[in-house]
């Protein structure tokens, strides 16, 4: 913490943390007329497609911290969300943050995770709206909503992809996953001996993909200058097997990914050989990348083929040819979701 003196939140109260916390907010969307200090914040899209979607993060299952910074969390609970605003190919324009806090955590900790959260408004070009504060006997849990919009020809679902569609990915995957096993494995040295120093150089990558992950908002923008309108798509929350069969159940159809187009990057792989995981696990199965996964018809390719940000590593099928992996062996085996398993 960057303060010496920690401030219980009790002489503040909860007016006065909430003051401390909103008094800098300025608003930037032209569809915000009333932000934080009424009842209700008021929005005016006109005939744009609201979009909305709301994720929650719990202490002691989403985020330990042990390791994690209350100003990166911050961070991530935003752009987790707005990661869902991206796969519906809309722009995030508004954020709204509810928060519980347990007796542990004092004013200026608070403040630290909201210079994260005002960190992520500021560079998606989002407004901090409102939301609730109270007491949790239990440590802390994050909740964030974000709306976004967009005109309605430009939303794009998951049930839109058709037989022979390109399967693409943005980025590279399995990092999130990786940097996660790096943290627990240091912080289990820890819980031995407190006077190790964490071993994490030479893996700031995989920590940055896990702790302070980015929204690919730029995806977006890179769809809309080069005239690819997507024909299905999501975020990768939950590894790419569990994605890839929401494709396919949403849209009706089958899919072949092909295991060595899967792009994953030299520290994921270095990571996951240290700790004799099989990076393909890390990229199936791990969750947490925040790329896009995202269909189109073939006419597309040409216009991102030579891009080094989208990765060709499959096409939809027929459902009757079900969800298959292609092995770098040439065998086709049927994908498994893993996803998000609770108490896991």
């Amino acid at each position: 913490m960057k303060n010496e003196k920690q401030t219980q939140i009790s002489e503040v109260g909860e007016f006065g943390l909430i003051e401390r916390l909103t008094k800098n907010i300025q608003i930037k969307n032209e569809s915000t007329l009333k932000g934080v200090g009424d009842d209700a914040a008021v929005l005016n899209f006109n005939k744009k497609q609201v979009v909305v979607s709301s994720d929650l993060l719990t202490e002691g299952i989403h985020f330990n911290l042990m390791y994690v910074p209350l100003k990166h969390l911050g961070y991530k609970s935003v752009v987790i969300n707005l990661s869902d605003i991206f796969a519906m190919n809309a722009i995030p324009c508004q954020i709204v943050v509810n928060i519980a806090l347990s007796n542990k955590f004092s004013v200026e900790a608070v403040e630290e995770i909201y210079s994260g959260i005002h960190l992520a408004c500021e560079k998606y070009g989002v407004d901090l709206i409102g939301g609730d504060t109270t007491s949790s006997l239990t440590g802390l849990t994050i909740s964030v909503t974000a709306i976004g919009e967009a005109e309605k020809e430009d939303l794009v679902y998951r049930s839109g992809a058709g037989p022979n569609d390109l399967l693409c990915v943005s980025g590279d995957l399995g990092g999130a996953y990786m940097g996660l096993q790096l943290l627990e494995r240091e912080n289990e040295v820890f819980k031995v001996n407190e006077n190790m120093q964490p071993q994490l150089q030479g893996y700031d990558y995989i920590l940055e993909r896990q702790l302070k992950p980015e929204a690919r908002g730029d995806i977006i923008a890179a769809f809309k200058k080069i005239g690819i309108q997507p024909t299905s798509m999501i975020d990768i929350s939950d590894g790419l097997s569990s994605e890839i069969m929401h494709l396919c159940k949403n849209s009706n159809t089958g899919c072949n990914l092909y295991e060595d187009k899967i792009p994953m990057d030299f520290q994921t792989k270095k990571m996951a050989e240290e700790l004799s995981i099989n990076p393909l696990v890390a990229a199936l199965n791990g969750g947490e990348d925040y790329e896009l996964l995202f269909t189109i018809s073939l006419e597309d390719y040409e216009k991102i083929k030579n891009d080094p940000d989208f990765t060709v590593i499959g096409h939809m099928t027929n459902v009757s040819e079900g969800t298959n992996l292609i092995t770098n062996a040439g065998s086709a085996v049927p994908l498994e979701a893993q996803g998000w398993n609770h108490g896991k």
